[in-house]
């Protein structure tokens, strides 16, 4: 399948979940124009917030053994909300095709919470931690670097 193809699929997939009663967004993972891994967002069918496309479509290639996603393309109905982007980063594709940009799925969708908008979400992650929508703040503990020290002194060499 060619790139058009590949990009009407996501979208025909995406459009099948909706009339499943799920969310309007579809991953395919591909490599060589062949679809390795299909996955819809299961938000809506599960209540759980991270079952978006993307996640779902990377945890079932690892799941095939596929965790080096550096020879494989990902493509999705629209350009991945920050928790799939940084997703994708960890998995590294060669590249991510995307047919809605955020302003076309934002003319016709939102998917907010009381933290954030479509529009505003992106811009959380480039605020300073305590300007952020979402409160967070450092815990006290004796030996907060123990783990990492750990698991470096384990993989050193």
């Amino acid at each position: 399948m060619n790139d058009t193809e590949l990009t009407e699929r996501a979208v025909s997939s995406a459009l099948d979940n909706v009339a499943d009663g799920g969310k309007p967004f579809a991953c395919l993972i591909v490599r060589d124009g062949e679809v390795v891994v299909e996955a819809v967002n299961h938000v809506a069918q599960t209540g759980d917030p991270t079952a978006h496309a993307e996640i779902r479509a990377i945890r079932a290639a690892a799941e095939q053994g596929i965790t080096d996603l550096g020879e494989y393309d990902v493509f999705v109905t629209a350009y991945p909300c920050p928790m799939c982007l940084g997703a994708l980063y960890y998995a590294q594709p060669g590249r991510v095709v995307y047919a809605a940009t955020r302003e076309q799925e934002g003319e016709h969708y939102e998917d907010g919470n009381r933290l954030m908008t479509l529009a505003t979400f992106y811009d959380e992650y480039a605020k300073p931690v305590e300007e952020r929508a979402l409160r967070a703040e450092q815990g006290h503990v004796d030996d907060p670097t123990a783990p990492f020290r750990e698991w470096t002194a384990r993989h050193a060499g």
